[in-house]
């Protein structure tokens, strides 16, 4: 007879063994590290890699791309199709055989400009390959990308504003992707020298870089440029009043904004609740930027009207960010391009508001005190720049009369100005341009 007391007895020893098995299995895959990826860096052979997000091929595939933590180069890995078997042979990523046609494109051209630049007259010939140079270019530009970071931290020490280090470390960043070397201010002014860049863009780059030479004591002489000042374009009310009336609700009311006040978009961008004043229709500018003063502008009743029809989603009355009112302005214009079929439209930009509020306001007082004071200037001097006294001999004008005090205060608010008194009609004449 079969003794089941025995049988399950036997079983039960069979299944603890394999399951104290199982847990010393577990146990050991637990304490082995985990596995680091098999890449190497192309430009520095380094190991030290960052997961840089996927690229998407022309088949609907994907590969992974990489940084490298210690010269900061981007690569991607190889299409799965083009690795070999890891069971036959390991595959590499640096051959030529492994880059998609694109790569290998960017590649050569690449090789082609670094062993000829040919710009003008000049004709610099390079002696070293890409890959001849590779880590030796890779150590260097990793060392001029902390430089660039100490000089930001320096000039944040100085007392500059974030927007203008921002733009310095971008435009010092350029130079370093073009080829310069900023510890070698020759480097410098040979890029500057044979690249086609307009005159404007040029003194941007030599400010950054005087400041960069500056902070850490190079002996640089800039070169010349020669940037004729050119006059802003003025639109009509009209067309202002057309990109208003077809914008969104909140676009539209920071334009009609920016149309009263003069106000830059980063100051207007900053303008809170607390900062509008319904009873004597009032704006104060608490955020001015580029060194102007605080102020506070008189607006219409209708610009207060408009604001209060705003949601009070948090303590700002549009986005603090400039850049985003900005994109948002620049798609809501292109429709109304094509709607209207106006291409004067295209030239108008948040900033040509300040421009036409200027020049309007310097024509109706003949006062640039008053335009000075409105603008947050401190110096005479750069509102000269933004004032511009046009020839309005051949607009048409809007014509009023009024016969009584409660009249004349109607056409003052609605922006018409004094020209004479009939006395053959007993009337006070009074215009405002269209």
């Amino acid at each position: 007879m079969v003794d089941f007391h025995e049988q399950d007895s036997r079983d039960l020893g069979k299944r603890q063994e394999t399951n104290g098995k199982s847990a010393k299995l577990s146990q050991s895959r637990l304490h082995q590290p985990p596995k680091q990826p098999l890449l190497e860096c192309p430009q520095c052979f380094s190991r030290r890699l960052y997961k840089d997000g996927l690229r998407y091929l022309a088949d609907g595939t994907s590969i992974q791309r990489w940084l490298c933590r210690d010269c900061y180069y981007r690569f991607s890995e190889p299409p799965k199709s083009s690795r070999p078997s890891k069971k036959t042979s390991k595959w590499n990523l640096i051959t030529a055989s492994t880059l998609t046609l694109d790569c290998q494109e960017r590649s050569e051209s690449r090789k082609r400009r670094a062993q000829t630049l040919q710009t003008g007259g000049l004709n610099l010939v390079m002696s070293e390959t890409r890959q001849e140079t590779a880590p030796r270019e890779g150590t260097e530009t990793s060392q001029q990308l902390a430089q660039i970071l100490d000089y930001a931290w320096q000039a944040k020490k100085r007392g500059l504003a974030e927007s203008t280090i921002k733009q310095r470390v971008y435009r010092l960043k350029h130079l370093l992707r073009e080829g310069a070397n900023l510890t070698d201010p020759d480097s410098v002014s040979t890029i500057l020298a044979t690249h086609n860049w307009s005159e404007s863009n040029k003194r941007v780059f030599i400010v950054a870089y005087q400041s960069f030479a500056k902070t850490f004591k190079l002996s640089w002489e800039k070169p010349k440029t020669r940037v004729e000042r050119k006059l802003p374009f003025i639109p009509t009310e009209e067309e202002i009043d057309q990109l208003i009336a077809g914008c969104g609700k909140k676009t539209a009311t920071f334009i009609q904004v920016l149309k009263d006040t003069a106000a830059r978009t980063a100051e207007a961008s900053k303008i809170q609740w607390t900062d509008i004043d319904e009873k004597s229709c009032t704006i104060r500018i608490n955020n001015p930027v580029k060194g102007s003063f605080a102020r506070i502008v008189k607006v219409p009743a209708k610009t207060i009207a408009m604001i209060n029809n705003l949601p009070k989603t948090n303590n700002f009355v549009f986005n603090p960010n400039p850049q985003t009112t900005r994109n948002t302005f620049d798609k809501q214009r292109a429709r109304i391009v094509r709607m209207l079929q106006n291409p004067r439209l295209k030239q108008i930009h948040l900033h040509t508001l300040r421009h036409w509020k200027a020049t309007m306001e310097f024509h109706r007082t003949l006062n640039i005190k008053i335009v000075q004071q409105m603008l947050g200037h401190k110096k005479l001097d750069t509102t000269d720049m933004y004032t511009q006294l046009m020839n309005f001999e051949c607009d048409e004008w809007n014509v009023a009369h009024a016969r009584n005090l409660e009249e004349e205060s109607k056409l003052i608010e609605a922006g018409f100005e004094y020209v004479r008194y009939s006395e053959k009609d007993q009337v006070a004449i009074y215009r405002k341009r269209k």
